[in-house]
C-alpha cells in the first residue's frame, strides 16, 4: 500500500532507471539514430589512426632539451628549440635586466582583467578604477621615464608585443566602435555622414595596407624632422580597423532593438544619453556579444601581420630563429608552438563570451 504524504512533504525521488548517467548521455548524443551511430564510429576510427601519431611526434619521440639542431636525433618534435628561444618569445629584444617591468606589467594586466571580467572581485568598485588607470601604468613600466630606464618601442617582441597590440586595439576599439555604431545613425548629417565614411572606408581596405601605411607613407605627411614612434602608428591602425568592424557588429545589435524601447525611454522622462547609457545601449551590446567577441579574436589574430612592417611578434621571433645555422629545418615546431598559443588565447575569449551570454540571458526558453 501506498504511504500518502501531507501536501508539500513528499520527497524527492530518484529519476528512472536509464534516463541519467553516461550511458545515457553516450545514447542520447552519440548514438540516437543508425546514422548518429554510423558517423561516430567512423569519427573514433579517425581519431584512433590520427591521435597516437600525434601523441608520439608532440610528447613521446619529441626532444625537450638541447642546445642546436643536432641534439634533435628522433622522429618527433624538437621542443628544445622552444625553450632555448623561450625568452626571446616572450620578451623580444626587451633588455634582459629590465624584463622584471613586463613580468611585474604581466601580473597587473591579471588583476586588471580580473577587476573587469570578473564580477565577484572583492572591491570592485575601486578596482575597476585601478583597471582605467592600467594602460597609463603599463605604458610607464614598459616604456620607462620618471625613473625607470627608458626602453625604445623597437625592442618590443614576442608574447610582449602581441599583448600589447591585442589587448590595446580590444580596450579600445569597442567605446570607438559604439560611438561610430550611433553615429551612423545619427540624425546630424556631418556625424552621420562621417560615421558611414570612415566605416565603409577601413572595413573596404586591408588591415595589412593600413599597416603599410602606418610604417612608410605616413611618414611623408609630417613635418621633416619629426618623427612618429612605429608602434604607436600600429596601435592607431590596428584600433581603427577593428573598431569600424565593431561598429557595424553594435549596429546589428541596435537594430535589433523595437522602437519601442527607445519611445518607453522618452515616455519616461529620459533624455538621449540617458535612455542609450540605461535602456538602449545594455541590450544592443548583450545582443552583440557573438559578434563583439569575434572581432576581438580576429584582431587578436591579426597581430600576426605586425611581421610584415619589421616588428617581430611569437611568429617572427620563430621564423628569424629557424634561420639561425643551429635551428634549420624546425619550422614545423615554430607553427605549431604559435598555433597552440592562439588556440588557449582565443578559446579562452570565446569560452567567457558563451560563460557572459548564459549570464545575461533574461528569456523564457531554458
Amino acid at each position: 500500500m501506498s504511504q500518502e504524504y501531507a501536501p508539500g512533504t513528499h520527497p524527492s525521488l530518484p529519476p528512472p532507471r536509464g534516463t541519467t548517467g553516461p550511458i545515457h548521455w553516450l545514447k542520447e548524443n552519440l548514438f540516437s539514430s543508425p546514422t548518429n551511430t554510423i558517423v561516430t564510429l567512423v569519427i573514433i576510427y579517425l581519431f584512433a589512426q590520427i591521435l597516437p601519431p600525434m601523441v608520439d611526434w608532440f610528447f613521446s619521440d619529441a626532444t625537450f632539451v638541447g642546445e642546436n639542431r643536432k641534439a634533435c636525433t628522433t622522429d618527433g618534435a624538437c621542443w628544445a628549440f622552444v625553450g632555448d628561444r623561450f625568452n626571446l618569445f616572450i620578451y623580444g629584444f626587451y633588455p634582459a635586466e629590465e624584463r622584471w617591468r613586463v613580468n611585474l606589467t604581466g601580473i597587473l594586466l591579471v588583476i586588471a582583467l580580473a577587476a573587469v571580467l570578473w564580477d565577484r572581485m572583492p572591491a570592485r568598485k575601486q578596482m575597476f578604477i585601478y583597471a582605467l588607470a592600467f594602460p597609463f601604468i603599463a605604458t610607464w613600466l614598459l616604456t620607462g621615464g620618471a625613473g625607470l630606464e627608458p626602453v625604445g618601442t623597437d625592442k618590443f617582441g614576442g608574447l610582449t608585443l602581441t599583448l600589447v597590440v591585442g589587448i590595446t586595439g580590444i580596450v579600445i576599439s569597442l567605446p570607438l566602435g559604439v560611438l561610430l555604431a550611433l553615429g551612423r545613425q545619427s540624425s546630424l548629417p556631418i556625424i552621420k555622414y562621417f560615421s558611414i565614411g570612415f566605416i565603409e572606408f577601413i572595413r573596404g581596405v586591408p588591415l595589412i595596407t593600413l599597416l603599410f601605411v602606418a610604417s612608410t607613407m605616413l611618414s611623408y605627411f609630417l613635418p621633416p624632422g619629426s618623427s612618429f614612434d612605429l608602434l604607436l602608428r600600429v596601435l592607431i591602425m590596428v584600433t581603427l580597423f577593428a573598431s569600424a568592424y565593431m561598429a557595424e557588429v553594435i549596429r546589428g545589435g541596435l537594430q535589433a532593438l523595437p522602437k519601442g524601447q527607445l519611445e518607453a525611454a522618452e515616455s519616461l522622462g529620459l533624455n538621449y544619453a540617458q535612455a542609450m547609457r540605461f535602456i538602449i545601449l545594455p541590450q544592443a551590446l548583450k545582443i552583440s556579444i557573438p559578434g563583439i567577441v569575434n572581432t576581438f579574436i580576429g584582431l587578436y589574430k591579426d597581430t600576426t601581420l605586425v611581421i610584415i612592417i619589421g616588428l617581430l611578434d611569437p611568429l617572427g621571433i620563430g621564423r628569424a630563429s629557424v634561420a639561425h645555422p643551429d635551428w634549420l629545418g624546425l619550422s614545423s615546431e615554430v607553427y605549431m608552438f604559435v598555433a597552440v598559443f592562439f588556440f588557449i588565447s582565443c578559446f579562452s575569449m570565446s569560452r567567457y563570451s558563451l560563460y557572459l551570454e548564459n549570464k545575461l540571458h533574461t528569456g523564457h526558453n531554458r
